[in-house]
């Protein structure tokens, strides 16, 4: 499969809230850092590198970017490098951030934010993105618990015109609930992938008959998270059909990564894909995955009827 050409706009189309993307996406996580994402002593990308990678990946048709005031490295914070990029902004790009968690200026994680918290936290995604106002913002959740003050405090600050549309990350059933009665929820944005978990199964299915876009993190990385996909252990690893996701990629003569990317986006039209690299041979692979469909076979080999 050659990417030659090959735009995001070959994956189609969704709606965040009032606004059209195209349902290939990029992910920013990596762009600050080599190998392992969000750590005190992450090493830093090269500015210049990463600027080329944003300009490339609009270039191809990328209309939806998911980013965080928390990825940065010591030398550089992947707001600060879309602002860089790419302002003045095209008028169809979406910028999605999530706020919740918080990181101090040596890279250590601080507890999450609070409801009075999150304001200040919007308002630094708005200075380094230079924006009056965020597209989408997530509010991430860790646990089980209410999150009804929380996004509440997003939904106040969605009535004052700082935030334009709402959505989660990481959350389960009964916080989706909670949220819509609080507000209109236009994403939700959960670890999800080959191999998903029946819970995951279900906020994939729960997210498509409420019309809410589903955005999962981590369908190329898998158990490899923020350091990353390692070819050989996916392929090692039965619990995320690593081996069937290798032989369908031969077959096919794509890598393991555009299979993983496919299956996802195949998992039904609410399905956004945020796959990140610093890297602009893997963008344009990316990119092209959203132009590969899965036979029903290759599907059912890789363990899913979608």
């Amino acid at each position: 499969m050659t990417s030659t050409m090959i735009t995001a706009a070959a994956a189609g189309t969704w709606k965040l809230g009032d606004r059209t993307v195209n349902r290939l996406g990029f992910g920013t996580m990596r762009l600050p850092q080599h190998g392992e994402a969000l750590i005190p002593d992450a090493v830093p990308r090269d500015r210049d590198q990463a600027i080329a990678v944003l300009r490339r990946a609009v270039e191809l048709g990328v209309n939806h970017l998911d980013t965080a005031a928390f990825y940065f490295s010591p030398r550089s914070s992947a707001n600060e490098l879309i602002n860089r990029a790419l302002a003045p902004y095209p008028d169809d790009l979406v910028i999605v951030t999530k706020v919740g968690p918080g990181r101090g200026p040596s890279g250590e994680w601080l507890p999450h934010a609070t409801p009075g918290q999150l304001r200040g936290q919007v308002e630094e995604n708005l200075r380094q993105l230079g924006r009056d106002h965020l597209d989408v913002v997530n509010l991430r959740i860790v646990g089980a618990d209410s999150i009804a003050e929380r996004f509440g405090a997003l939904a106040e600050l969605r009535d004052a015109g700082l935030v334009r549309h709402l959505g989660l990350s990481n959350i389960r059933p009964h916080q989706l609930a909670e949220a819509q009665a609080i507000a209109p929820v236009v994403c939700v944005q959960n670890m999800y992938g080959i191999g998903a978990s029946a819970e995951q199964e279900q906020m994939l299915r729960i997210c498509g008959e409420r019309g809410i876009a589903f955005v999962p993190f981590y369908s190329i990385a898998g158990s490899g998270r923020t350091a990353g996909a390692s070819v050989p252990a996916l392929a090692d690893a039965s619990t995320d059909g690593g081996g069937a996701v290798e032989a369908v990629a031969r077959a096919r003569g794509v890598s393991a990564a555009q299979v993983r990317l496919a299956w996802t986006l195949q998992r039904g039209p609410h399905v956004l894909a945020i796959p990140g690299t610093g890297d602009l041979g893997h963008l344009a692979q990316n990119v092209a995955a959203g132009a590969l469909r899965l036979s029903a076979e290759e599907l059912a080999e890789l363990g899913s009827s979608a």
